[in-house]
């Protein structure tokens, strides 16, 4: 799948998935975006930075009785 971007220029451009992880730790985006919004990644929560989900668990199996 490819994922829109932000450059550390302030230019626009498409990347696959897989290289995301990358570019953002070598910092060479400055933030992309996903299907809730824009995230700038100086100020949003990107993947595994944290936080806890307490909503429903639609990977979780539920135990038969």
């Amino acid at each position: 799948m490819m994922i829109r971007v932000v450059y550390d220029e302030y230019q626009t451009g498409k990347v696959h998935d897989y290289l995301l992880d990358a570019l953002i730790m070598q910092r060479k985006i400055v933030g992309f975006f996903r299907s809730d919004g824009y995230v700038q990644l100086d100020h949003g929560p990107v993947r595994g930075s944290g936080g806890q989900y307490h909503g429903h668990d639609r990977r979780r199996m539920l135990k038969a009785a």
